[in-house]
């Protein structure tokens, strides 16, 4: 640095010695036996890291334009997205790097757990990118409500609901993601908090953590079959690689550097050619929407809740994220020694395959979205529902479509899959009894309607839901 930049290096190197600080960490040394040199199986975490700068580049921007108040983000959205200078471009850009994050974390995890990175000395690294991982998701589901349309409004009633089914502390938790006992303002506020502050305070802190790991305990070595890790020896077996190793920067960082660009003008490309995605409509709570459409990379997960049998949904919305989290945390404390070649861990390729393999065949069926017929516009209910009512009765048929309950209720063999099949309802149910449900609602699971009908609208809806024990 001194000879490239004369007396302003020499009074940089002065003050702040970037020789032994930058420059020791770049050029920090990386193993590379002969046979196995370190290669492009190593790029995914600085790739991340360059999408991970992207976003907050972006994100910088959209805030200085976006309004989180609930009368204003909405149209504040409109106005970046299509008067804004550049605000289409931007606005894509955070889109497709905010996919782009959660693929590549997912990607490098995976990279380190088939290499068997995990194993000591390293289980703090995998511990903290656990956590990298757990942000990335709470980074992209609370952007993603920012939009504050329609299936960002019915996103947050559907997160609450699913929260309060937790034990114990399940009303507690749901109180806390509204911000109160309705989605409204402070909703907004605290998810806009979450996502400017709170969450991206937590990432830079685990970054820092997790980078000075890997400078502490070194890039893990390409793994060789029958090579086992031994507490006892690994160390110094590591130091002798080290020794015959080359430094970070500039021999091995290019390919970081090809990886991290080739990552970034992706996102680029996508945000010119294709642009953020639409805005839905504006939120409307007398609109019930069951079934909001979240970003792709959700989608398996939305398919999995629509999809659960009845009794089972607070077992898989509760437990399995617990478990799968648990495993994650869990996993380099019951197995940090042993074998760390793939060919030698057959559990490890089955748990990846069977993974990808599950959660691809529900994004599929997410995206086909069968429990959801009425995404389609000019969606109507079956003939055999229609056919010899009476005018208040049909007033009420055109309700059960229009206020979209058709969306999360069966009849005569047609509509959603999310609530009961409300073909023979009136005979199970007294006019009382359904006039009192749609008022109140039935705890998370269906959502009270007292403000989104008047007496005759109610009255319509009562009547053709009775007219249900004819058929």
């Amino acid at each position: 640095m001194r000879g490239i930049l004369g007396p302003i290096g020499r009074w940089l190197n002065l003050r702040f010695e970037p020789e032994d600080s930058v420059l020791a960490v770049l050029r920090h040394p990386v193993p590379a036996a002969l046979e196995r040199p370190v290669g492009w199986w190593y790029v995914f975490g600085s790739a991340t890291l360059a999408v991970f700068i992207v976003q907050v580049v972006t994100g910088v921007g959209l805030a200085m334009a976006y309004v989180p108040a609930p009368n204003s983000a909405y149209e504040s959205l409109q106005f970046i997205s299509n008067d804004a200078t550049l605000g289409h471009v931007v606005r894509g850009i955070h889109y497709f790097g905010a996919g782009a994050m959660v693929v590549l974390v997912l990607v490098h995890m995976t990279q380190v757990f088939l290499f068997g990175s995990y194993k000591f000395p390293r289980e703090a690294n995998w511990m903290s990118g656990s956590l990298l991982l757990l942000a990335t998701f709470g980074m992209a589901f609370t952007g993603q409500l920012l939009r504050w349309d329609q299936d960002a409004f019915w996103a947050i009633v559907v997160a609450a609901e699913q929260v309060s089914r937790a034990p114990f502390v399940g009303s507690f938790l749901a109180s806390f993601v509204i911000a109160g006992q309705n989605v409204g303002g402070a909703t907004l506020t605290r998810f806009y908090a979450t996502h400017v502050f709170l969450i991206p305070a937590a990432l830079f802190g685990l970054l820092g953590l997790h980078l000075y790991l890997v400078v502490k305990r070194g890039i893990s070595e390409p793994p060789v079959a029958g090579e086992r890790i031994d507490p006892r020896t690994y160390l110094a077996r590591y130091k002798d690689l080290l020794g015959r190793g080359i430094p970070f920067y500039p021999d091995a960082a290019y390919r970081d550097a090809v990886v991290s660009f080739l990552a970034v003008l992706a996102i680029v490309v996508l945000a010119v050619v294709a642009g953020a995605p639409m805005l839905g409509k504006p939120p409307d709570p007398t609109i019930i929407v069951a079934d909001p459409r979240p970003d792709w990379y959700f989608i398996g997960y939305f398919a999995l809740l629509a999809i659960i049998p009845n009794g089972l949904e607070s077992v898989i919305i509760i437990g399995l994220p617990t478990l799968a989290f648990l495993f994650l945390f869990a996993l380099p404390l019951i197995r940090p020694t042993g074998e760390r070649h793939v060919s030698r861990r057959p559990m490890a390729i089955a748990a990846v395959g069977l993974g990808l393999i599950v959660y691809g065949a529900l994004t599929i069926v997410g995206f086909q979205s069968p429990w959801a017929p009425l995404a389609a516009k000019g969606a109507s209910l079956p003939t055999t529902v229609l056919a010899g009512l009476d005018p208040a009765e049909r007033n009420g048929a055109d309700l059960f479509l229009r206020k979209s309950c058709f969306s999360c209720h069966v009849l005569d063999g047609a509509g959603g899959r999310r609530g009961p099949d409300l073909s023979n309802i009136g005979a199970r149910r007294s006019h009382d009894q359904l006039a009192t449900t749609i008022l109140n609602g039935q705890g998370g699971a269906m959502p009270s309607f007292a403000s989104a009908l008047t007496p005759q609208e109610l009255a319509d809806l009562v009547a053709f839901l009775g007219s249900r024990e004819k058929r």
